[in-house]
């Protein structure tokens, strides 16, 4: 969390035509991280490949693209642009809602104690109201047997 006196709400997810054709993949960033390298350790490898050939047939730059070699080459290295773009997203995303979770839980759990402190203060109070009534009901009681004595005697 970079500002933790304001409120982060928890991200929208955004609607992507990629969302919309698949549910989110439970690959972790660090599993992304590692088939990236995988790719690129292929794309050497192809890359080495590629240049053996190379080294024994003459150079054809239009010939050199229609190669298979070196079309999974272009495969591969836009599969690791792709993987190292999700990845980065999948980070950002994963840092926002670390910090709304922690926000959120450091409020939820100061309103409890605030809470759990208020009904503490109020149950005293009603067990003061509630003993301050009993004493006025009693001395009310009092005050009526007072009042009838005080009639008889005025009475008489």
């Amino acid at each position: 969390c970079r500002d933790e006196t304001r409120r982060v709400e928890q991200p929208s997810p955004r609607p992507t035509q990629r969302a919309a054709r698949r549910a989110p993949s439970p690959i972790s960033s660090a599993d992304l991280v590692s088939m990236a390298r995988a790719i690129a350790a292929l794309v050497s490898f192809f890359g080495l490949l590629a240049a053996s050939e190379g080294a024994s047939l003459s150079f054809d730059a239009a010939a050199d693209k229609n190669r298979p070699v070196s079309k999974v080459i272009t495969l591969l290295k836009d599969m690791q642009k792709q993987l190292e773009k999700e990845a980065e997203e999948d980070e950002e995303i994963y840092d926002k809602m670390a910090c709304w979770c922690q926000t959120n839980d450091r409020e939820k759990t100061k309103s409890i104690a605030d809470a759990e402190a208020r009904i503490e203060d109020l149950t005293v109070k009603i067990e003061e109201l509630t003993a301050t009534s009993a004493r006025l009901n009693t001395e009310i009681k009092n005050h009526e047997k007072e009042v009838a004595k005080n009639q008889e005697a005025l009475d008489k």
